[in-house]
This record gives structure tokens, C-alpha cells and sequence, in this order.
């Protein structure tokens, strides 16, 4: 299957089996390809490949399908893509971006609703639409996800090889079902670092994603639903916000900020930056680690020496260039007349995360998640494997997830050996005395185009 892969061939039998006979003559011996039977020699037949696929997939699926993968066919995928993933890397970063895609299924969807289909395991999901004015549209098979390594703030580069892939219905939600994959890496003694998730994630019930990724220790960099962001309530009178806790007279304008648009000009970028640096003095600051249950406590920012307030009188000999509350309240609540306050597990358990949100550290830590787009990109490539429907003929999660293992593995081994040249190509340009290569951007907006017109 690997070696099928490895050519840029569908995921069919027939392909495996035309794989395993060019082999050379001594590997066909090897492994069994050439038999030797009643005193002459022949070749593996395709009845026989199918046998033996048809022996592994019941050796590895469920008794009774239900749309997700059992736990021998996911140990067996992640021992697979482990192995990719060489030593010197292994231990290089703890950062994975995650994202799911669609994959389609071989199968004709039902005629009418709950009707019969050949593949029963698969079912109707939703993704983004090519067609100009057509957000969203509809197709029939599985969700595919991946978790895929990216280096740390500040580190060194990495290749971005998939650590571990999902296959599942598109019944079954995604995030819930990808935390159990994530739990199985934790157990295996591999840390969770960063993990880098779009608003998919992010919007999910806290106890579905936010909360078990917090106690296998990961830290949640995340793209806030235009739901979750903003203002979202109080807690002991502090206003909770995109996972942080404010003063109450803080400005709402700057607690209504929203992250930048991708055509956003230098000068939008520097105002958005010192608006939300703005922001950051109006936050409680954190003053104690979580403990086991997940409670910590803040102090008030005025206390901190952020800002002036006159509920705070020694914050008042504070340089007249902080930021002051004006107008204070008349009753102050617990954040202003205490200390400090305790925060639980619950509050702003959805949304909190590494960096303030929307701020300049989270923008360029967010950036990071682009590599687990490039690894869709890079696995749906027509030139190399075309991942559309009529790839893999098989049906059933098994099938599908066991060639879709496959093909990440060679995914990895090729992008292993581009990261390899590129590093090789980088020293020698080094050695030189020549400037490391870099790639231009290459976006133009309707605006270059009109000024340039």
C-alpha cells in the first residue's frame, strides 16, 4: 500500500498489486511475492492481495461500524506516522496545528433519507464551496483530520510532518472525536506544547475540546467565533472578555475589538497593535499558576501599576502617561475592593488561551496553523495524489482510513526530503558567504491592481 502511494497512484487494490509485482526479483522472493508452488514459480495474483487486505481489515475494524475507526486501527495508523516522523524532530517542538477536511466516499449518496447505500458508514457534511457566491455546499463520506507539527515561538524550523490523522463520519463530530487521538499521544508519553486550532475547535462546548486538552497540559492557541468574542458576562464584577478578565471600567470600545483582516495596511496593523496593547493594561493579571482543579488568582490592574484608578489611591502617584479611570464605580465589586479574587475552572473555560486575544503575540503565534493547510494541500495535490472522489474505490472507515495512513506516511517521507534539501541548500549558500533563499510573497489585492492601473 505504501509502495502504491509512493507512485502517485489511486488507492486501489488493483494498484497495490501492480506495485508489489514490478518489484525486483530478489525483494519479490523476500517477501513473498514470487511462490514458489508444485515445482514452478509464480506471481502474486490480485485474488491473493485482496485476500490478504480483506484479513488485515477484519483483523483491525469493528464488529459493528458506527463511523469511527476501532482503537486497533488507530494504534496501528499512529504507529505508522510515528515512525515517520525521525528522532532528531521527534523532540524538536510539542506545537501541532490542527484542522479537519472533507473526504469524499466512493459510494452514490442514499436516493432518499436514511435509504440504502454502499457505503453505510459514510454520511452527508459540509464544506467550503469553490463556486463564486456559494459559501458552503454539501458532500457524502468522512471527515479527515490531522495534527501537524510546527516549530515553537521563536524556534528553529521544523518539517511539517503529520503526527496523527483521523478518519471519520461526518455523523461524528470532529473535535470531540480528535480529543481521544490527542489522548492517546499524551499517554504515550509524547507532550502536548501548542495547539493551534481555527474557530471549528474553538466554538465546541468547552468539556468537547477547551478543557480536556487543558489537562493533558497543551496550551490553546485559538481563532475566537464571532460568537465568543467580545464581552461574555462578569465574574466578581470583572468583565469577562476573549478569555480574560477586565477591569469594569474598561473602554468598549477596545473590549469590541476584532482580529485584523488579511488586507489590513501598515497603518491599520500599527493602530490595531497599540489599541490592543491599550487593552492590556485594563487586564487582571495573573498572579498563581493553576492549581489541580484549575483555580488561580488575579489582581486588579491598578494594583499591578498598569493604569490609575481612584478606587486604588496608591496607583494615583502612577505617571499621568498610564491610562486613568474616570469614572469608577460608585459601589466597587470584589475585583476592586479586594486584592485579589479567585478564578474557577469555569470562567471563560471555552476561550481562554495562551496570548490575549485579539493581540500582536497571538497574531504572529496563530500563524503557525497554515502548515496543517499546507498538509491538505499537499496530500490533495492532482499532480501527485488526487484525494478526490474515485481515489480510494474501498468503502467503510476501515478501507479508507487504512490507505489514507498510508498516504500521509508518504506525505511525510516527502516532505522530509524537501526540508532536508532546503536545510543542505541553506548551508552551502551559508559556506558562501550568500544569503539564505526565502520565498516572496506573491498575494496582490484589487487595490495594487486599481493603483497600479
Amino acid at each position: 500500500m505504501l509502495a502504491c502511494q509512493e507512485d502517485g497512484r489511486p488507492a486501489h487494490l488493483t494498484r497495490v498489486h501492480e506495485a508489489l509485482v514490478s518489484l525486483p526479483g530478489p525483494d519479490r522472493l523476500r517477501l513473498g511475492i514470487t511462490l514458489d508452488g508444485l515445482g514452478r514459480e509464480h506471481l502474486l495474483s490480485y485474488r491473493q492481495t485482496e485476500y490478504t487486505f480483506n484479513l488485515v481489515l477484519r483483523a483491525l475494524e469493528k464488529e459493528q461500524p458506527d463511523g469511527a475507526p476501532s482503537v486497533e486501527l488507530s494504534f496501528v495508523i499512529d504507529q505508522l506516522l510515528e515512525s515517520s516522523v525521525p528522532a532528531e524532530f521527534k523532540e524538536t517542538t510539542t506545537a501541532l496545528a490542527v484542522d479537519w477536511s472533507d473526504l469524499e466516499s466512493f459510494s452514490c449518496p442514499p436516493a432518499e433519507k436514511d435509504g440504502p447505500c454502499a457505503d453505510p458508514e459514510a454520511s452527508w457534511g459540509r464544506r467550503k464551496s469553490g463556486v463564486p457566491g456559494q459559501k458552503d455546499e454539501l458532500f457524502f463520506g468522512y471527515e479527515l483530520q490531522s495534527a501537524t507539527m510546527v516549530g515553537e515561538e521563536g524556534g528553529p524550523s521544523v518539517p511539517e510532518l503529520s503526527r496523527r490523522i483521523l478518519v471519520t463520519s461526518c455523523s461524528i463530530d470532529p473535535p470531540a472525536a480528535f480529543v481521544a487521538v490527542l489522548r492517546a499521544m499524551a499517554e504515550a508519553g509524547i507532550a502536548l506544547g501548542d495547539v493551534l486550532a481555527d474557530s471549528g475547535y474553538a466554538h465546541r462546548r468547552a468539556e468537547h475540546w477547551a478543557v480536556p486538552l487543558r489537562q493533558m497540559g497543551a496550551r490553546l492557541v485559538m481563532d475566537l467565533h464571532p460568537q465568543d468574542r467580545g464581552p461574555q458576562g462578569t465574574h466578581a464584577g470583572a468583565i469577562v472578555s476573549n478569555g480574560r478578565l477586565y477591569c469594569p471600567s474598561t473602554p468598549r470600545a477596545l473590549l469590541e475589538l476584532g482580529p485584523l483582516g488579511r488586507s489590513a495596511t501598515e497603518a491599520e496593523i500599527t493602530a490595531h497593535d497599540r489599541k490592543t496593547a491599550e487593552l492590556s493594561r485594563y487586564k487582571l493579571g495573573r498572579i498563581t499558576s493553576d492549581d489541580a482543579d484549575g483555580f488561580h488568582r488575579v489582581m486588579c490592574p491598578a494594583v499591578m501599576g498598569k493604569l490609575r484608578c481612584p478606587l486604588r489611591p496608591a496607583s494615583m502617584t502612577l505617571s499621568h502617561e498610564r491610562a486613568e479611570v474616570l469614572a469608577p464605580p460608585e459601589h466597587g465589586p470584589a475585583c476592586c475592593c479586594q486584592k485579589s479574587v479567585t478564578v474557577g475552572a469555569e470562567v471563560a473555560a471555552k476561550t481562554a488561551q495562551k496570548h490575549d486575544y485579539p493581540s500582536r503575540a497571538h497574531r504572529y503565534s496563530y500563524a503557525r496553523r497554515t502548515a496543517v493547510e499546507r498538509t491538505f494541500s499537499t496530500t490533495k495535490d492532482r499532480a501527485s495524489n488526487d484525494m478526490t472522489r474515485g481515489w480510494c474505490r474501498l468503502m467503510g472507515t476501515g478501507a479508507v482510513f487504512l490507505f489514507a495512513g498510508c498516504l500521509f506516511v508518504v506525505r511525510n517521507a516527502r516532505i522530509l526530503d524537501a526540508f532536508e534539501k532546503k536545510r543542505d541548500d541553506d548551508a552551502r549558500r551559508l559556506a558562501d558567504g550568500l544569503p539564505r533563499r526565502t520565498r516572496r510573497r506573491r498575494r496582490k489585492t484589487l487595490g495594487d491592481i486599481t493603483s497600479a492601473s
